[in-house]
C-alpha cells in the first residue's frame, strides 16, 4: 500500500516526520494524506458531526477548508478542482449533507474525477444500537447513506473504529487517484481528535505503481492496427473524454504529429488536446460538428477513436454516420478493432506512442479538407442600439480569450455547449463542461473549484435557468478572491429544454441578476457586475473586465431574446427529441 516513493510521481526520497502526540490522530493523518496526494483546498458545509474534523483540517498548513453556501455546491466544487489539480474533496455532515451532496458526487464519478468525499458520522458508540439520532430518516440504521453512495463510488470507508481507520482512509484515497472515480469516507465524530499509535508519524508518501500493459497484447494490438490503418487511404484520428483518465494527452499529440492524419475531437475532449495542432479540423459532433469536420471524418474509409464515449447526447439523438467496421477504438485498457479482434490489458497511453513511433504517414484526409474548406462568413454589422445577438458576443468572447490570460472557458449545460464549441481556444487555455451527467447548475460550483485550484481567470458562460440552481457560491467565490468573469445569458427559461420539447415549464421567472449578484458582494470583497443589451455595451463591459476591473470578479448579464439560439441547438435539440420520443418496441 506503502513505500518510500513520491505521491503518484516519480519516488523521493522523504524525510519521516515525528508528529507531536497532539497531531498524531486521525484527523491530522486525513489531513496530511489531503496535501500529499494535491489537495489544497478542501470545499466544506459543517454540520455537527464534522466540527471536530473540520478543526483538524483547518489545522494543516498546507491545506485550506472553502466555506460554501451548500453542499451541491461543495461537490460542484470539488469536482472543478479535480479537473484543474487531478483529485479534489469536499466534507459534510451526515445524511443531510451526504444526500445533498449525491448528485454532484454522480456528477464526477460519470466524468471519471477523483474526488474524495469526507462526510462526518455518527458517535462510534452509536453504531450497533437502537438508538434514532437526528439528521437520519428516523430508523435505527445508519446505514442509508452508505448505501446512496455505493453506487456512485468506487471506494467507501465507514472508519468508527480508530484500529483500522489508517487503513481504510489510505486505501480510500488510494483508490480513488488509481480508479479515477469518487471515494466515500465516513468518521465518526467522536475519532478525529483522538490520538492512535497508527497515527504517530507522518503518512509514508504513496508510491502507486502504475498500470502495465501486458507486452505481447500490446505488441497484438500494435500489429493488428497498423495492417487496419495502413491499408486505409484517408484515415482520421478522433480525441475522446477518455484521454484524461488515460493521462494519454501527449501520447496523442505525438501519434497526431506522426501519423499526418486530419484531427478532431469529441465534444467532451475540448481542451484535452491542443487547438494550434497542424492538422486540427475541429470538434467531430454528427450533425453539428465544426462545418466540414464531420465531412471528413464520417467520410474516411478508417477512423482511430481515442477514449470516446458515444452517448444520445453525443452522437446526437444516435445519428453519427459512423461504421463499426471502420473504427479502431481505443479505450484506457483496451483496443478493439473493427467488429473485432479486441485486445485486453493494453494502456492507451503506451499503445497510443508506439503507435505514433510506426504509423506511417498519410495526410489524405487533411489534404481533402484543405480542398474543400470555406472560411467562416462575416457576422452581419450591427445597427446602434440593436439588441445583442448571442452569436455576437461569442464574437467578442472570442477575441477576449485571445487577447486576455485565461486559464479555462467553462460552458454551463444548455447553448452554450454549443456556442463555446466554437471557441478556438489558445494555446494553454483548458476547457471544461459537463456533457455526460449535464446537470444544470453544474458550472458554478465547478466555475469556484476550479478558479480556487489554477488561481487564474477563468471564463464562464451561464444560462440563467441554470444559474438560478446554484447561484449562492458566487459569495464563495468573493470571499476566496477569484476574478472570473462570469457571463450570464438571460434570455428567459431553459433554452435546451425548449428545443428538445416545450411547455410553459420551461419559462422561469426573471431576476435581478446584476442586483443580486450587488446584493451578494455586498461591499466585501473585488466584485463589478453590469447589464449590457446591445453590442456597444458588451464591449464596454469587456474593456473594463479585462481593464480597470480585471483584479476583480466580474459579472456580465447578458440580455438575449428568448428563441436567439445556435443553429446547433435546433439541430441537435430536434434529433435528441426524436431519440426520446421513439415509440415502445412491440411486445
Amino acid at each position: 500500500m506503502e513505500s518510500n516513493g513520491g505521491g503518484g510521481g516519480s519516488p523521493k526520497e522523504a524525510a519521516v516526520v515525528v508528529p507531536s502526540s497532539g497531531d498524531a490522530t486521525l484527523g491530522g493523518h486525513l489531513a496530511r494524506r489531503l496535501v500529499q496526494v494535491g489537495v489544497s483546498d478542501v470545499f466544506a458545509v459543517p454540520g455537527d458531526f464534522n466540527l471536530t474534523l473540520l478543526d483538524h483540517l483547518i489545522a494543516e498548513p498546507g491545506l485550506r477548508v472553502v466555506g460554501c453556501c451548500n453542499e451541491l455546491n461543495a461537490g460542484y466544487a470539488a469536482d472543478g478542482y479535480a479537473r484543474a489539480r487531478g483529485v479534489g474533496a469536499c466534507a459534510v455532515t451526515f445524511t443531510v449533507g451526504g444526500l445533498s451532496v449525491l448528485n454532484a458526487i454522480g456528477g464526477a464519478y460519470s466524468e471519471n474525477l477523483p474526488l474524495i468525499c469526507i462526510v462526518g458520522g455518527p458517535n462510534s458508540n452509536d453504531y450497533g444500537t437502537n438508538r434514532i439520532l437526528h439528521h437520519t430518516i428516523g430508523l435505527p440504521d445508519f446505514s442509508q447513506e452508505l448505501r446512496c453512495f455505493q453506487p456512485l463510488t468506487c471506494y467507501q470507508a465507514v472508519v468508527n473504529n480508530l484500529d483500522d481507520a489508517h487503513d481504510q482512509i489510505d486505501r480510500a484515497i488510494s483508490t480513488a487517484i488509481r480508479e479515477s472515480k469518487p471515494v466515500y469516507i465516513s468518521v465518526s465524530c467522536n475519532l478525529p481528535a483522538v490520538p492512535h499509535p497508527t497515527f504517530s508519524r507522518d503518512p509514508v508518501p504513496y508510491f502507486l505503481s502504475p498500470r502495465l500493459s501486458n507486452q505481447a497484447s500490446l505488441h497484438a494490438a500494435l500489429d493488428a492496427t497498423l495492417a487496419f490503418l495502413d491499408k486505409a487511404v484517408k484515415p482520421v484520428l478522433v480525441a475522446g473524454p477518455k484521454l484524461r483518465v488515460a493521462k494519454a494527452g501527449g501520447a496523442f499529440v505525438d501519434l497526431a504529429d506522426a501519423s499526418g492524419y486530419a484531427v478532431a475531437a469529441m465534444p467532451s475532449a475540448k481542451g484535452l488536446v491542443p487547438e494550434t495542432l497542424p492538422r486540427f479540423i475541429g470538434t467531430y459532433w454528427g450533425a453539428v460538428s465544426t462545418a466540414f469536420c464531420a465531412e471528413i471524418v464520417e467520410s474516411a474509409d478508417a477512423y482511430l477513436f481515442a477514449g470516446p464515449i458515444f452517448n444520445d447526447y453525443s452522437s446526437v439523438g444516435y445519428s453519427c454516420l459512423l461504421k463499426k467496421e471502420k473504427a479502431v477504438v481505443v479505450q484506457p485498457d483496451r483496443v478493439t478493432i473493427g467488429n473485432g479482434p479486441a485486445f485486453g490489458c493494453v494502456m492507451m497511453r503506451d499503445f497510443l506512442s508506439e503507435l505514433a513511433k510506426r504509423v506511417r504517414k498519410n495526410t489524405t484526409a487533411f489534404d481533402n479538407y484543405k480542398r474543400i474548406f470555406v472560411p467562416e462568413g462575416q457576422l452581419p454589422e450591427c445597427e446602434a442600439g440593436e439588441a445583442l445577438r448571442v452569436n455576437v458576443l461569442f464574437k467578442h468572447i472570442q477575441r477576449m480569450i485571445g487577447g486576455a490570460e485565461i486559464g479555462a472557458v467553462m460552458a454551463e449545460t444548455g447553448d452554450s455547449w454549443f456556442n463555446c464549441q466554437k471557441l478556438r481556444l489558445p494555446e494553454g487555455c483548458g476547457y471544461e463542461f459537463q456533457m455526460q451527467y449535464g446537470s444544470i447548475g453544474w458550472s458554478v460550483g465547478a466555475l469556484l473549484g476550479y478558479a480556487q485550484a489554477v488561481q487564474k481567470r477563468v471564463v464562464a458562460c451561464i444560462g440563467d435557468g441554470s444559474f438560478q440552481v446554484t447561484a449562492q457560491d458566487v459569495s464563495t467565490m468573493l470571499r476566496c478572491g477569484q476574478r472570473s468573469i462570469i457571463f450570464l445569458i438571460n434570455n428567459g427559461g431553459y433554452t435546451i429544454e425548449v428545443e428538445i420539447h416545450d411547455g410553459p415549464y420551461n419559462v422561469i421567472k426573471n431576476w435581478d441578476y446584476v442586483g443580486l449578484v450587488n446584493a451578494i458582494h455586498n461591499g466585501e470583497g473585488r466584485c463589478w457586475a453590469t447589464r449590457v443589451r446591445c453590442e456597444e455595451e458588451l464591449e464596454a463591459a469587456i474593456a473594463t473586465a479585462t481593464g480597470d476591473k480585471a483584479d476583480s470578479l466580474c459579472f456580465i448579464e447578458v440580455v438575449a431574446h428568448k428563441d436567439d439560439t445556435s443553429k446547433e441547438l435546433l439541430e441537435w435539440g430536434s434529433r435528441v427529441s426524436a431519440a426520446n420520443s421513439r415509440p415502445p418496441n412491440p411486445q
